[in-house]
């Protein structure tokens, strides 16, 4: 082990008990936190198995999705072998199995301790293992080069922010990267910044949510909400992350009652503390997980159920994409394009800056700098019946343009050692 390696894996260790800690209290705010503990320190209790794997790993809900049509192309390509999906997250978890079934194996991805990932590795024995966007973990990438598994890095993106956090420990993620088979990066400038890091075998094959298509129960799911809505236009705010709800909230008075807003927080843990907010300011609101009845009376719908963000994008005449108005980095706008609906931006889009900006030119989104512009905006597109149907269309060419990542990927990936 290089003598930057040891630092870093003794700074992990002395972070274990933090870890355990923030472990716990998670699961006391959302239980599933509580489940599989043992799978997050390299303890399994399935049984080993001699059948051949192919690994991939996505963290939470949104790489989880983005690996959906990957997934699919291994399963069909390599029959013969199973397909293990690991993640951090009980809603990646979730995801998973909602988007796979019994079609491939689940398992958290242990923490990045050398006894953990060497017991992962061990037990599961993968022929070949994927690593979803930007997760560079040394100790699980260095055990893999040491067994001889080969492991690619896919869909990766590395923002301007994200690279500069990277470069300060430029040593320890130049020799884990160079222990990667190839890199398949999102765009031009995520490859670039991935080669300063140290990179190599670095190809752009485009962005893989492009390629994940809407499923028609969630489309027709989305009639209905749309049909319980009522006559009026609707505004979603998808994906909304700290404060910003608040920054919406104070411009509801702008907002005309014949516009609707939907809010649909990013994390399930925030969505009582919406409610409380909703309620705490006498804003009349339903929530969609208790299933009451949308009146005339009705400003705000809280979207509290998880797994359902293409239908709220499909009830939507626009959408606002969270985590904009705010330096979070935005959320996907992918899937608003892809249903043909009307994106708008806030000023803080660098985890998706390439396709914010594309989208941006080829007219299927709109750019704001603040709550109260985005507001405006919004009552201005909502009451434009021919500019909302050209976004709508723009929307749906601008996905189809960009779609192809899959193939790509798999040719970048290769996997000869799985023929």
């Amino acid at each position: 082990m290089s003598l930057i390696r040891a630092v870093y894996t003794a700074f992990v260790y002395i972070l274990l008990p933090a870890a355990f800690a923030r472990l716990c209290l998670r699961a006391r705010r959302e239980p599933r936190y509580g489940e599989h503990v043992a799978e997050r320190f390299g303890r399994y209790s399935s049984k080993p198995t001699a059948e051949a794997t192919i690994w991939l790993h996505a963290v939470s809900v949104g790489e989880t999705r983005a690996a959906e049509p990957l997934v699919h192309a291994l399963l069909e390509r390599y029959p013969d072998h199973r397909v293990l999906l690991t993640h951090m997250t009980p809603t990646g978890r979730r995801t998973g199995e909602e988007l796979f079934g019994d079609r491939v194996t689940r398992a958290y991805l242990p923490y990045d301790y050398p006894g953990a990932v060497s017991n992962f590795v061990r037990h599961f024995a993968p022929s070949a293992g994927v690593l979803m966007e930007t997760e560079i973990w040394p100790n699980l990438i260095h055990t893999c080069s040491a067994r001889g598994i080969p492991l690619y890095l896919v869909n990766a993106r590395m923002s301007e922010k994200s690279y500069r956090g990277y470069a300060r420990f430029a040593q320890l993620v130049r020799d884990s990267l160079r222990c990667l088979t190839a890199v398949a990066a999102q765009s031009t400038s995520d490859a670039m910044r991935l080669q300063a890091l140290g990179a190599d075998q670095v190809a752009v094959t485009g962005n893989l949510k492009f390629d994940v298509l809407p499923i028609p129960a969630q489309i027709e799911l989305g009639t209905g909400f749309r049909a319980s809505y009522g006559a009026r236009r609707v505004l979603l705010a998808a994906s909304t992350r700290e404060g910003e709800e608040a920054l919406l909230l104070d411009q509801l008075a702008s907002l005309p009652p014949a516009v609707l807003l939907v809010i649909v927080p990013r994390h399930p843990q925030r969505f009582d503390e919406v409610a409380a907010m909703l309620e705490k300011r006498r804003i009349p609101y339903t929530r969609r997980s208790l299933g009451v009845a949308v009146t005339s009376d009705t400003r705000v719908v809280l979207g509290d159920t998880m797994g359902e963000m293409v239908a709220y994008y499909a009830a939507a005449d626009a959408a606002y994409i969270g985590g904009s108005l705010l330096p979070f980095g935005g959320q996907n706008l992918i899937e608003a394009c892809a249903v043909g609906t009307p994106a708008l931006l806030g000023p803080h889009t660098y985890n998706f800056s390439e396709a914010a900006q594309a989208a941006i030119d080829e007219g299927a989104a709109l750019r704001v700098q603040t709550a109260a512009a985005l507001i405006e905006a919004a009552c201005r597109l909502l009451g434009d019946a021919d500019a909302l149907a050209r976004m709508s269309a723009r929307g749906r060419d601008f996905t189809r343009a960009h779609q192809g990542a899959t193939q790509r990927t798999l040719d970048v990936i290769g996997l000869k050692a799985l023929r």
